[in-house]
């Protein structure tokens, strides 16, 4: 398991971390695996009956870290990201999210399948996917526009508009505004409340409010075609090398 997550089950809630605040808690392969695994896990002994996502230090995810994307980038459904986004759209276990600071790509996907999210109006969330030359993931062409709208998911998925904690509120991505210092304790709040209902009616609830699983399912498997697709393309390249070489993208010899 990797170090930089934490993982903790307690009272029937499991908490993890992401901490790796020096790389602004950016993913790799191992984390994506870590995480995975402690949610299959819990799922699959009935430790838990709800599960709580926490960045740290001021910083939920930056996303992918793109040298180990790069590096060992993710192929077919045992990939590591794969494993943990699946389990995000397939479980019935109740999912709360504490976001402050940046959450960027997954940072921000993950939260449109969590069924609560709490957020600090430092919150900084952004789709970039368009950026870097790939299209959106974790099931987001989906989920958005029926959140969102299709001119609102357009501006965020297509512009990559970022926006902070009180508009992702506003929006319905989140549901509570809170101070840094009021955001972990309110999270724990709402799993607790959630851990102390009857699970099976719990977990019956949440599949009934996912009744357009297989919808969501297309989605995903139609978003990682493209997205392999995408990765392999000359445009990725350089939108890869520019982010890692600080500089603006030229896709003027992409076409």
């Amino acid at each position: 398991m990797s170090d930089d997550i934490l993982i903790e089950t307690n009272e029937a809630i499991l908490t993890i971390r992401v901490n790796r605040p020096e790389r602004k808690n950016a993913l790799t392969a191992d984390m994506y695996a870590a995480m995975a695994d402690a949610l299959e896990t819990a799922a699959g002994d009935s430790s838990a009956n709800v599960a709580v996502i926490l960045g740290s230090e001021g910083v939920f995810t930056a996303g992918n870290d793109i040298k180990d994307f790069l590096n060992d980038p993710p192929h077919g459904e045992a990939a590591p990201v794969h494993r943990f986004i699946s389990f995000l759209a397939q479980t019935d276990m109740p999912l709360v999210a504490a976001v402050d600071g940046p959450a960027i790509g997954i940072g921000t996907t993950m939260l449109l399948h969590c069924d609560f999210v709490h957020v600090t109006a430092r919150a900084h969330l952004q789709m970039p996917f368009v950026d870097l030359a790939l299209v959106p993931e974790a099931g987001s062409s989906f989920l958005a526009p029926r959140l969102l709208g299709h001119a609102k998911a357009a501006e965020l998925l297509m512009l990559g508009q970022p926006f902070d904690g009180a508009e992702a509120v506003r929006l319905g991505i989140a549901n509570r505004l809170c101070t840094p210092e009021e955001l972990e304790p309110a999270a724990m709040a709402t799993a607790r409340a959630l851990a102390a209902k009857p699970p099976a009616a719990l977990r019956a609830t949440k599949s009934l409010l996912r009744q357009s699983e297989r919808q969501l399912e297309a989605a995903m498997q139609r978003e990682g075609d493209a997205f392999a697709k995408g990765l392999s393309s000359a445009e990725a390249k350089e939108a890869f090398a520019a982010f890692l070489e600080k500089r603006k993208p030229d896709f003027s010899s992409c076409g």
